[in-house]
């Protein structure tokens, strides 16, 4: 075990919380991501594109207890998300670019778009999900897994940002 996987462990273990990127290999769009968070394995699915981005988990019926996604930005900023075209429920937890929680909602899926709404229409009613402050990393969960793991605003979640943002597109 090499001195950075344990002195990751050992923040784990004080804080509750960590995230360790896997070490083979680098970060690519639609790749996984390995992550601990408190103590539970998780892989996520990298979402560093815009199409990636605009299209997410939309469509995705279940999200595994082990799953999810990382959105990636190359920037630091505010952010907002919607269910567009989501069939669950899910957890959004935001992260600057420290990897400090910035918010954490249970995000509610929404009723279709109806065929005699417009685009717009549809896209106006989803209510969207702010990170609060700006945020450069986004995490989706199942639903109540944050809750779960004892995810909080303000706590630090240990990210390869390099490889994180070094597939930011």
């Amino acid at each position: 075990m090499t001195a950075r996987v344990a002195l990751a462990r050992a923040s784990a273990a004080a804080t509750g919380l960590a995230a360790l990127a896997s070490c083979t290999g680098g970060v690519v769009d639609g790749g996984t991501y390995a992550a601990t968070i408190a103590g539970q394995r998780l892989s996520l699915v990298v979402s560093s594109s815009d199409a990636t981005r605009q299209r997410g988990l939309g469509g995705v019926k279940e999200i595994a207890a082990d799953g999810g996604m990382i959105f990636v930005f190359p920037d630091c900023r505010m952010r907002g998300f919607w269910m567009k075209d989501c069939l669950t429920d899910m957890d959004i937890v935001y992260l600057d670019a420290l990897g400090y929680v910035t918010a954490v909602h249970t995000m509610r899926k929404e009723p279709p778009k109806r065929a005699d709404e417009s685009d717009f229409a549809y896209e106006e009613r989803l209510p969207r999900y702010s990170s609060v402050l700006p945020s450069q990393f986004v995490i989706e969960l199942r639903p109540g897994r944050a809750a779960e793991l004892g995810v909080r605003t303000q706590q630090k979640v240990e990210l390869d940002r390099d490889a994180l943002v070094a597939a930011a597109r």
